[in-house]
């Protein structure tokens, strides 16, 4: 995969833009930074111009490491870093594409930035080619938002499956968002590519047996597990990792180094809702080319998320998404999933 502008990514970006409602003349701020993926910043400004759109620049220079691992996927960048003349800039444009490699959706300045009336799409630290194959659609907008207002009414999640998990999540006073794609209505953020509806529970909320089976996905390691990996659960904490060979001894080893209780702690469940989404896309791409949002948005897989939840009060940088397949969702006893695929026919 060669790192060139291709017209039909132009086209790509044009299109997913689009949805925006970025109009002519619209001043349009486009967030990089130093480390960010150089074909992605320029294909945005070349699809903004194309819009008729008034694009800038931000760039920001790629903070330093302080964390003791590497960290990966978190969705919280800390490129910012509260500068004011960035800020200043960033909350007076209706509209900001977000290219930093972590993405603006957990950082620490993005309710400022919400509150002033931006909108916010962040674009996947993807390469072209895959955000070329999951352009958002209108229609996947109306099944997420079905499923997060089913979510939104649910006391109950349980997440069965013949692997051994059995999950219980106190839904009641969660939080619960749905990623599409695109956003057109001021003081939002989504993120391209879509196709995810998930929760963020109340503090003590989760409890039971998580089991990761061969196949599934660890996509702060960018693995296919190999081996089944048990996860015991108490009050939103993984109290014990047990086997999964050398999936475990990395879990684990990861989880331990961050000195932090909240990094054992539940981030947010919910389930992948794109049918243009692959499971098997990770074995087409190198790790630095595939940052794994198709994974996460696959049709039918439970997503689990370990760490920040700031509807609990809980804040870390250790993070891992971990997308179960096979898995059966029920809310209040209806199932949503069944066996990894969606069977409820209001957004199936």
């Amino acid at each position: 995969m060669q790192d060139r502008i291709e017209h039909r990514w132009i086209e790509a970006f044009t299109k997913a833009f689009s949805f925006n409602a970025i109009m002519p003349g619209d001043p349009v701020a486009i967030l990089s930074e130093t480390q960010s993926r150089p074909v992605n910043v320029h294909l945005a400004e070349l699809a903004l111009m194309a819009l008729g759109a008034r694009p800038f620049h931000v760039e920001l220079v790629s903070p330093a490491q302080f964390a003791p691992v590497p960290v990966r996927s978190t969705g919280a960048s800390q490129s910012i870093g509260g500068h004011e003349g960035v800020l200043a800039a960033l909350t007076a444009v209706p509209v900001i594409i977000d290219l930093t490699v972590e993405g603006l959706m957990h950082a620490p300045e993005l309710p400022q930035i919400l509150k002033s009336g931006a909108r916010v799409l962040t674009v996947s630290n993807e390469h072209p080619d895959a955000l070329e194959r999951l352009l958002p659609n209108a229609e996947l907008k109306g099944k997420i938002l079905s499923a997060a207002r089913q979510c939104r009414k649910t006391s109950e999640m349980r997440v069965t499956s013949a692997a051994g998990t059995d999950l219980t999540v106190n839904m009641e006073g969660a939080q619960t968002v749905g990623v599409w794609g695109f956003t057109d209505k001021p003081g939002t953020l989504a993120h391209w590519p879509g196709g995810v509806v998930v929760s963020f529970p109340k503090a003590g909320s989760a409890n039971g047996t998580l089991v990761l089976d061969a196949g599934d996905v660890n996509l702060t390691f960018k693995r296919y597990l190999e081996q089944p990996l048990t996860l015991t659960i108490k009050d939103d904490f993984v109290t014990d990792i047990a086997g999964g060979g050398a999936d475990g001894e990395l879990m684990r080893r990861y989880l331990a180094v961050w000195d932090d209780p909240n990094a054992y702690a539940i981030s947010h469940v919910g389930w992948g809702m794109n049918e243009a989404a692959r499971y098997e896309a990770m074995t087409f791409y190198d790790k630095e080319d595939f940052n794994g949002t198709e994974v996460r948005a696959y049709a039918g897989n439970f997503l689990f998320s370990t760490g920040a939840n700031e509807f609990a009060g809980r804040f870390t940088e250790g993070h891992f998404d971990l997308p179960v397949g096979g898995c059966t969702i029920s809310l209040d006893g209806r199932d949503v999933i069944k066996d990894g695929a969606m069977v409820w026919s209001e957004f199936a």
